[in-house]
């Protein structure tokens, strides 16, 4: 695949379903999670009808989505500004290893650096993704001196 193979553009409230079900594979297959798909569907609806959650890009070949990102926001005082976190990420299996995230890496890299204010790129991976850190160092991005804690309220 080429990157002129593939088209990039923002989701829209008709993809929710598509979204969703990335998302459920993603965590499947990266985290070995079960998501409820009907949580899944309502938390991608949500992002889809509040721009101040977030959005997403997706990635289409062939009138179909082969791959998707979402973008949310964190503000930093420390700057003065906001950092885009990339998170679900997926590309579906046989689109992969042809150039399809770095497409959607690149646009939202450059539609980040284009708008004031947006300081910089952030994402989560598995410590054992070893393929994804690989693909996120080769588009430039670093290892953070920072480890992810959590505490999950619910279910």
């Amino acid at each position: 695949m080429h990157k002129d193979q593939v088209t990039l553009r923002p989701a829209h409230l008709a993809d929710a379903w598509v979204i969703a079900e990335y998302n459920i594979a993603m965590a499947l297959e990266t985290e070995g999670k079960v998501l409820d798909p009907e949580t899944v569907r309502k938390g991608v609806a949500a992002v889809l009808s509040d721009p101040a959650k977030g959005f997403y890009l997706l990635a289409e070949s062939g009138g179909q989505v082969v791959g998707q990102a979402m973008v949310t926001f964190e503000w930093s005082d420390w700057r003065d500004g906001v950092f885009w976190w990339l998170e679900s990420v997926y590309v579906l299996p046989d689109f992969r290893r042809r150039g399809v995230f770095a497409c959607l890496f690149r646009a939202l890299e450059a539609e980040g650096r284009a708008r004031p204010g947006v300081v910089g790129l952030r994402l989560y991976v598995d410590h054992e993704n070893l393929a994804a850190q690989e693909t996120y160092r080769h588009l430039g991005m670093a290892a953070s001196n920072y480890a992810l804690y959590e505490l999950e309220f619910g279910d």
